[in-house]
């Protein structure tokens, strides 16, 4: 028995691998033990004080890898091995990749859960999507660079000049993508500013639609008729944008015009009509209403009225309602609405009088 466990495999007898194996299990199952110990206690203190960190660092650890445990433990336990300095330097080396690597991994994964939990609203909702995103990409960056750059200058390279060469080269990739950091930070803009968010009614130029998503390069928006239009950010924001979705009320004017028949008592009284039909409405509020003025075939009324809600088929409704109770009350005082006409009075041998509409020709006279 002895004998077979002084065989040499790789210049280590079979009694050293045994013993660096034995090491191996105890370390990973040790490592397996720490994490559902310390996800076990976590758990229970969240259970009394929930916190969003409790929640984050659980999740955080469990995603870690399995494998992270088996490689990390199987390079210690080969630190039990009688290697020489260049094998224990290369064995320091990946442990500390291994190290670094898993440690990347554990914030990128804190990263987007808090980003997650940022851009998903407690309804569904985005909430600051593009801000959040390019925060998360950006931290994310961030933290892998200076894993990389750890490793590298653990492993002994001089990460000075690479820095300098990275900037050298970050400088001529911007100039060729300059197009595309321009939506970039557009939508960095978008996301501080605020002009509009996920869900608002906008019109700009002669495009109008509601904003279905904000990306890092393009704002999609589902215009009226239904096609999706696709916008780049810094296109966009060249534009004047018009936010309906934010308009606490939609202020009308509308005009109305009546013959020229209608007595001067019987006009007085039609502002007062028109207030009252605004007033008989919900979700209005009345301004003015004045006989505005003498036009070319009518007698020219203008109003202007609130209506305390932004939709738009609220204000259609109203203003079907208002328009229907002037008709109605208008026709009760015989006061009929006047359209274009012209008069055009002729003289022969005795007086014709001809009602035509506006910007037609009259009919030759013989």
């Amino acid at each position: 028995m002895n004998s077979w466990l002084q065989y040499k495999f790789l210049s280590f007898t079979i009694n050293e691998w045994l013993y660096t194996l034995l090491i191996f299990a105890i370390t990973y199952m040790g490592l397996l033990l720490i994490r559902k110990f310390t996800i076990k206690k976590i758990s229970k203190f969240t259970l009394t004080n929930p916190t969003k960190l409790g929640d984050l660092v659980i999740e955080v650890m469990r995603s870690t890898n399995q494998l992270t445990f088996a490689l990390f433990s199987l390079l210690f336990a080969m630190h039990f091995l009688e290697l020489n300095a260049k094998w224990v330097t290369r064995l320091d080396y990946l442990s500390f990749f291994v190290i670094g690597i898993q440690v990347a991994i554990w914030f990128s994964k804190g990263i987007s859960l808090w980003a997650k939990a940022k851009v998903v609203a407690t309804d569904g909702s985005a909430e600051n999507a593009v801000l959040t995103t390019m925060l998360s990409w950006i931290f994310k960056t961030v933290v892998w660079s200076i894993a990389l750059l750890s490793i590298l200058a653990n492993m002994g390279v001089n990460i000075t000049a690479f820095v300098a060469s990275l900037g050298v080269g970050g400088v001529a990739v911007a100039l060729a993508v300059q197009n595309i950091l321009s939506d970039l930070f557009a939508s960095l803009a978008i996301g501080l500013d605020k002009p509009f968010v996920i869900g608002d009614f906008i019109i700009f130029g002669d495009v109008l639609g509601t904003v279905e998503r904000v990306g890092l390069k393009t704002t999609h928006i589902r215009s009226l008729s239904g096609e999706q239009i696709v916008c780049g950010n810094t296109e966009l924001l060249k534009n004047t944008i018009h936010n309906y979705k934010r308009m606490a009320e939609r202020r009308v004017v509308f005009e109305f015009r009546v013959t020229y028949g209608t007595k001067a008592d019987v006009v007085e009284q039609i502002p007062e009509i028109v207030k009252q039909a605004i007033t008989s409405q919900s979700q209005t509020r009345f301004d003015r209403a004045h006989f505005k003025g003498f036009g070319l075939s009518s007698l020219d009324f203008e109003v202007v009225y609130y209506v305390l809600d932004s939709s738009y088929n609220i204000y259609m409704d109203k203003q079907q309602a208002i328009n229907l109770y002037l008709m109605r009350e208008l026709e009760s005082m015989n006061v009929s609405f006047a359209f274009p006409t012209m008069t055009l009075n002729l003289s022969k041998n005795a007086e014709l009088k001809m009602r035509l509409p506006e910007g037609t020709l009259s009919p030759s006279l013989q």
